[in-house]
């Protein structure tokens, strides 16, 4: 199964000082795991995500994997990932194939597509976007959000959406979770928000780096107490 995605939510109610330090201690530790090709882990916005006050309850770990069996035994027998376990008090695991992805993460795009049959096209998707802003579009950017927000959660389909990031402000990143292929296209080619600030971003050049994937969902766990993983 190449080109395996997971994404992990990581929820904590104590422990939130340590989570946060985690994301200056785990990267190391975690790029020397086999059958890891790329992974980030990212702190998320605050409220639904789409705000400039970070959540500094709530952490994501993505990873690309080799194969499935990487992954599940990354996320079972992992340390590091045990200890976000432990620390946590809700986790929401989502795996996934990318079928659509253009753009680069870091210079790369790890996302290599997979092909979908016909019976595939009704099923839960995932979609994440991201992108490194130029320091001169920050407030450009920022100002679109709440418009960009409110398009998104009231959109036909839409199951689900976090803001992520790998650093406050200027790397910006959502997950949104969809009912079908044909919501997330009407979103993206018939809503008018969510147009006009796509032809903006182009237009003005808000992004250095940017990146858009389409994901079948093959799991989710919603979100559960880490003690029923055991």
């Amino acid at each position: 199964m190449e080109g395996l995605t997971t994404i992990t939510f990581f929820k904590f109610r104590k422990n939130k000082r340590w989570a946060f330090a985690q994301m200056g201690l785990a990267p190391s530790k975690l790029q020397q795991n086999k059958g890891l090709k790329f992974f980030k882990l990212m702190g998320t916005g605050g409220g639904n995500g789409f705000s400039l006050w970070p959540d500094f309850g709530t952490y994501a770990f993505l990873g690309v994997w080799d194969n499935l069996k990487s992954a599940d035994d990354f996320l079972t027998h992992n340390p590091i990932i045990k200890s976000y376990y432990q620390k946590s008090f809700s986790i929401r695991t989502i795996k996934m194939l990318p079928v659509k992805s253009h753009g680069f993460w870091s210079g790369q795009n790890p996302f290599k597509e997979q092909k979908l049959n016909k019976n595939d096209y009704d099923i839960l998707v995932a979609v994440i976007t991201r992108a490194t802003l130029r320091p001169s579009r920050l407030l450009p950017f920022w100002k679109s959000v709440p418009a960009a927000s409110a398009a998104i959660e009231n959109a036909p389909g839409v199951k689900y959406f976090k803001g992520i990031g790998e650093w406050p402000f200027v790397q910006q990143a959502t997950l949104s979770l969809w009912d079908s292929f044909e919501s997330v296209k009407q979103f993206a080619y018939s809503g008018k928000t969510h147009s006009d600030i796509i032809k903006k971003t182009r237009s003005q050049k808000w992004y250095s780096e940017d990146l858009f994937v389409r994901f079948h969902v093959l799991s989710d766990s919603g979100f559960i107490k880490p003690s029923l993983l055991k």
